[in-house]
């Protein structure tokens, strides 16, 4: 049980579904005021009337300046103040092979997964500053900060991104009690990943990959909303600047070692290059 929230206020982005959602019903369940916000209205006004406390949901796009902006100017219009932030707000961008990536998709994924928790921390610590104090700030960063592979690179990049701009803002936060970290979620099956229903990776590919973890599951939105609540709650007052992984150990993994999975399955599923040799001939 996350220690009492009563009195906090806090901004939970992309909380229309998945995770964002997940956590705003448990910040709320443990008392704080919760401030919704997602491209996707009508989905955030569901969830905030679903959650058992206070609420707001408040359209926005978190790559917008103005939007950002607006959304902090919400929170405090309706509660007074800000204490705690939860940047969410993510896409996947296309599954499109380097080569042919264009960097329109590229720029747009970077706007949203790395510009907007830019913006966001930008903007809680604008407000920390004018009301005299803070609380805590996380953002969702994924095991694709922690490692690589050759889809979904504007994805990737981002996330790696998403560490550098925790640490810098942790440095920042600390001296002035403002707490800043990151969750790292594994394999957890959400809107964001199931809507490319084609595509290796996406859709239900997701559950047949989750039984290569050590738990041999997926996660829930849940399971990651609960270190998120813990990170944001004074349990974990002396946490700061770290990423924790929430993925049933595939962070730990040795794919070299037959115990990790190598031979296990045919990497020509997922290899589909052709070598450079092959294409001249």
């Amino acid at each position: 049980m996350t220690r009492s929230l009563d009195g906090k206020v806090a901004v939970v982005t992309g909380a229309a579904s998945g995770i964002g959602a997940a956590t705003a019903r448990r910040l709320s369940g443990a008392g704080a005021s919760v401030v919704l916000v997602d491209v996707d209205a009508d989905g955030a006004r569901q969830v905030a009337a679903d959650v058992p406390g206070r609420s707001l949901a408040v359209p926005g796009d978190v790559s917008r300046e103005e939007d950002v902006e607006r959304y902090v100017r919400s929170a405090v219009e309706e509660f007074g103040r800000l204490d705690l932030h939860h940047l969410n707000a993510g896409i996947t961008g296309p599954f499109t092979e380097l080569p042919e990536m264009s960097v329109e998709d590229f720029d747009r994924v970077v706007g949203v997964n790395l510009r907007g928790p830019f913006l966001g921390v930008r903007a809680a610590f604008r407000q920390y500053a004018g009301q005299g104090g803070g609380g805590a700030i996380v953002i969702t960063a994924s095991i694709a900060s922690l490692r690589g592979s050759h889809d979904l690179l504007p994805y990737q990049t981002t996330k790696h991104g998403v560490l550098g701009l925790m640490r810098g803002a942790a440095m920042y936060g600390g001296p002035l009690g403002v707490r800043v970290n990151a969750v790292a979620p594994g394999l957890v099956p959400t809107g964001l990943f199931a809507a490319n229903q084609t595509a290796t990776g996406g859709g239900d590919d997701m559950i047949r990959r989750g039984t290569t973890v050590p738990l041999r599951r997926t996660g829930s939105p849940d399971e990651i909303a609960a270190v998120v609540a813990f990170l944001l709650s004074d349990d974990a007052s002396y946490v700061h600047g770290e990423v924790i992984s929430v993925d049933g150990g595939s962070a730990i993994v040795s794919t070299v070692r037959p115990s990790g999975g190598a031979g296990a399955w045919d990497t020509a599923e997922v290899d589909r290059r052709v070598s450079f040799e092959t294409e001249k001939q």
